[in-house]
């Protein structure tokens, strides 16, 4: 006698076949619908950073601008391990679209050569999907040390330290900072010596310039601008290729000093294996926030200017970003355990 099927078993049997065809689905049919607003599912936009600072303050912007869009995106702050707590949650999330990451050239240009042991594969953990913006950094110089020592330009900088070897000092954050790496390819370039002294991060650091410790630092813009509208502090460059609309009057180091260029930068990424589709997708709405002129004006308040760039292009600056920074990182001798 044929045995009669289980009812049981059959609907179990069912069951699992549904979920099964909803999983092959997910990716590509109900993930679309949710990235157009059909879906209550938010998307995480996981910061690496603190709450507060500027890269939180832009992705909280942006987040609201998108909602009509992509829906509701909810900002998750992750600080810890120099930004790389955050990432690798994103390099470990699904690749469904639903979870998103700030890169930042902490991250994805300076980490992965500053770290014994990295958590993620900057290289290939992650999907680009656009940067989102530059920072001018800028040379400052305490106004007080500036006047004494009668230096009034980048060039009176560099002809003070080339006569006067290792007499001067700039601080930064801490070893393997961007402060720190930006002194020394400025220091490279320009061919001095100038003793760099670390601080654990960068207010302090900040504090110690203004109270004259150190005599110089390569600052955020952001952070330096009103000691510098204050005359407190003495800007003399720029660390783009440009002069910034900011400061106009400020030199930019690469007419002193051809093809040296620093800047701070961030972007958004997804998990690697994301689907193209989706990305483009997140990519067009995260583009059309950006170049809103709302977005412009909010950002410029950071000194900040938003960049647009095709998720293919964004992998290639971060591949040559890394590139540049891993020669400077070896060169510093900086390392974290």
């Amino acid at each position: 006698m044929t045995p009669m099927p289980c009812p049981t078993s059959s609907r179990r049997r069912q069951v699992l076949l549904a979920l099964s065809a909803l999983g092959t689905l997910a990716p590509t049919g109900l993930l679309a619908q949710s990235l157009m607003g059909t879906s209550a599912m938010p998307i995480r936009l996981v910061v690496p950073y603190a709450a507060g600072g500027p890269i939180d303050v832009t992705a909280r912007w942006l987040a609201e601008r998108v909602r009509d869009t992509l829906g509701t995106v909810v900002v998750d702050n992750r600080p810890g391990a120099g930004g790389n707590l955050g990432v690798d949650l994103v390099a470990k999330a699904a690749a469904d679209g639903h979870t998103i990451g700030i890169s930042a050239v902490a991250t994805h240009a300076i980490n992965p050569w500053l770290f014994n042991r990295m958590p993620f594969d900057a290289a290939r953990d992650f999907a680009p999907i656009t940067q989102i913006l530059r920072v001018p950094n800028v040379l400052v110089m305490n106004a007080q040390t500036a006047d004494r020592l009668n230096i009034r330009s980048l060039q009176d900088l560099i002809t003070y330290a080339r006569a006067h070897p290792g007499q001067l000092n700039y601080g930064s954050g801490g070893n393997g900072s961007a402060g720190h790496l930006a002194g020394e390819m400025f220091k490279k370039a320009a061919g001095i010596f100038a003793v760099h002294i670390p601080y654990n991060g960068g207010n302090p650091a900040q504090l110690a310039l203004l109270s004259g410790q150190v005599d110089f630092n390569i600052d955020n813009l952001a952070t330096a601008a009103p000691n510098i509208r204050a005359g407190k502090l003495k800007a003399l460059a720029v660390t783009t290729g440009k002069r910034s609309s900011v400061l106009p009057d400020v030199p930019a180091m690469a007419e002193l000093l051809p093809g040296l260029e620093i800047d701070t930068w961030w972007g958004l990424i997804a998990p690697a294996g994301t689907p193209p589709e989706l990305v483009q997708r997140l990519h067009q709405a995260f583009a059309t926030a950006l170049n809103d002129p709302q977005t412009r004006s909010q950002f410029a308040q950071l000194m900040a200017e938003p960049v647009v760039n095709s998720p293919a292009a964004f992998g290639e600056f971060m591949a040559s970003e890394r590139a540049k920074y891993e020669k400077v990182v070896k060169a510093s001798g900086a390392r974290v355990d």
